[in-house]
């Protein structure tokens, strides 16, 4: 087991292991208790009640965090004609088509999101292997394969994030940094927790949330009370 470092020691003192917080003491005592002096990011973790291999229970959706995630996302965009410059305008840090595809096919993946455009799909569709891993690739369910790319860019830098369900039933995302004040990241986490619940699957039997953790980047990370799912600041 990997040696802790005295501040993450120090941090894992605050937290009882055996409680089970609100997502309100959860973000505050992950903002106290984070060891590193860095504005770090502040994630959450949940283990669903589902079989990802059946396609009846893949949990995956988008949100528009209310408070941004505090981190701006560099978003590359494949398209061609007009949207070339729409896509820029709006904000978009690498845009373009068939040179482009030929770059990330030959392992380039320095962005955050990717977009296209519909006419490009047949050929961004060849990027599986590199894209998929990394839950890159585009797609329409999550708004991110669109003729409107503008809008698409815009919303990824404003703060939308994605979210799959994984191989092992766990779920994760970011609901912001240490430097956001409480309410922010509970507002964020409500805002996430509402889409997760709303997407729950018919066939998932049970508590649907089994467990949930709010950590730093680099911190302990803090039992979050599953049956929670109004959300108040505090």
């Amino acid at each position: 087991m990997a040696q802790r470092s005295k501040a993450y020691r120090a941090a894992a003192e605050k937290i009882d292991e055996n409680a089970l917080y609100s997502p309100a003491e959860a973000v505050a005592l992950a903002k106290d208790s984070n060891p590193s002096k860095t504005d770090a990011t502040v994630e959450v973790a949940m283990r669903l009640s589902v079989d990802p291999r059946k396609a009846d229970q893949m949990v995956r959706g988008t949100v528009n965090l209310p408070h941004g995630t505090g981190k701006t996302a560099r978003v590359v965009v494949f398209t061609q004609g007009d949207n070339v410059a729409k896509a820029e305008e709006a904000g978009a840090d690498f845009v373009g088509g068939d040179e482009l595809i030929a770059k990330v096919a030959d392992g380039w993946t320095d962005f955050d999101a990717a977009v296209a455009s519909p006419d490009m799909m047949g050929k961004v569709g060849r990027l599986g292997k590199v894209l998929g891993p990394r839950n890159l690739m585009p797609n329409p369910k999550t708004g991110t394969v669109t003729p409107d790319v503008a809008k698409a860019v815009g919303e990824i830098k404003g703060g939308k994030i994605d979210f799959r369900v994984d191989k092992h039933s766990n779920l994760h995302f970011i609901v912001g940094k240490t430097s956001f004040d409480t309410q922010a990241l509970a507002e964020n986490y409500a805002a996430a927790l509402e889409e997760i619940l709303r997407l729950k699957p018919s066939a998932s039997k049970g508590r649907y949330i089994q467990r949930a953790t709010v950590a730093t980047t680099f911190g302990p990370g803090i039992p979050v009370d599953p049956n929670v799912t109004k959300v108040v600041a505090e």
